[in-house]
């Protein structure tokens, strides 16, 4: 079987696992990892028995995929330089820095006939793979991502870093237009909001609330289900799904709800995600598939939380004190 020549581009918090991954997957050939930082790029280049490159334009026609996972800002820039060469691409979530720079890596995906996978790993859960398998038609969603602060993470707000990952698997379970969101956030340790919330009414009548927090000590990564049929849980870090059922209750005691809740308890076996993620990448390059997260659904997700991030920022501005002269 013929290897797929591959480069990871960005080898800080994110593409070094990226690269250690794909350096043992045994039907890709890592060519090379570029980043900026030279004594980065030698350290995992030497890690992951390949060649350094400090500018990812030294890996131009050398390669059949990449994988980007350098800051949002430069996403739409270096996926194009590859993108216009007939590069596959999976780019690390958010997309694009704007919608319109998604829309232009979408269409120029489409015109090359390549492959853009975008990110969002949580897809790649074991818990929100088997929750796609049973959920049906959300009444009410409620998630919970919270944190510590981590210095890597400068150029975007929460919203943007945490909130996505939430909004994306809320949109494709809800599977409604959006009617309307309220969303407050507050800044404490950056010029960005750190904390945030937004309540999302779905016009099928699904109510979200999603709250996330980047300066919270213990990490909390939860989101619950509630439908007609049964409530459902699920922790992201544990990879656990806890399914609570109504069901009759044939010979109720006086006093007592002919209904009972009831927990099916189902056995979930935890994954790599990442290396799940990128064996799917591999898979769609390979045979053509879709992919599980497409960039038109990374698009989606980016201009919902742009919009929130938006709505906190104005909010943020008109709460400001002033300043009197």
């Amino acid at each position: 079987m013929k290897k797929i020549k591959i480069a990871v581009i960005g080898t800080g918090h994110l593409g070094q696992h990226h690269a250690k991954i794909l350096s043992r997957l045994k039907r890709a050939e890592l060519v090379g990892i570029a980043d900026i930082d030279p004594k980065t790029a030698k350290s995992i280049a030497k890690e992951c028995r390949t060649k350094a490159y400090f500018t990812h334009k030294d890996l131009l026609g050398k390669v059949d995929a990449v994988s980007i996972a350098v800051p949002t800002v430069s996403h739409r820039d270096i996926a194009k330089d590859f993108m216009e060469t007939g590069v596959h691409c999976l780019i690390e979530k958010p997309i694009a820095s704007t919608v319109a720079e998604a829309d232009e890596l979408i269409n120029l995906a489409r015109a090359k006939n390549i492959v853009l996978q975008v990110g969002h790993i949580e897809h790649f859960n074991a818990a929100i793979q088997k929750l796609k398998q049973i959920v049906n038609r959300p009444m009410f969603v409620e998630s919970h991502r919270l944190g510590p602060f981590s210095p890597r993470v400068k150029d975007i707000g929460v919203v943007h870093d945490l909130m996505i990952h939430d909004i994306d698997i809320i949109m494709r379970i809800v599977d409604s237009p959006i009617e309307s969101f309220d969303a407050v956030g507050v800044p404490i340790l950056t010029d960005k909001e750190d904390i945030a919330n937004v309540r999302i009414r779905f016009q099928n009548g699904c109510t979200a609330n999603v709250t996330v927090s980047r300066v919270t000590p213990k990490p909390m990564r939860k989101i619950r289900i509630f439908q007609k049929d049964a409530y459902i849980s699920i922790d992201y870090r544990e990879q656990s799904l806890q399914i609570y059922r109504k069901v009759d209750e044939p010979h109720p005691k006086p006093g007592e709800m002919p209904v009972k809740i009831v927990n099916d308890s189902i056995s979930l076996k935890g994954v790599n995600q990442l290396e799940l993620e990128l064996e799917h990448f591999l898979d769609c390059v390979e045979q053509g598939k879709t992919p599980e997260v497409t960039g038109e659904q990374a698009r989606n997700a980016l201009e919902i939380i742009s919009r929130i991030s938006e709505q906190i920022r104005d909010k943020i501005f008109t709460w400001a004190p002033k300043i009197s002269s």
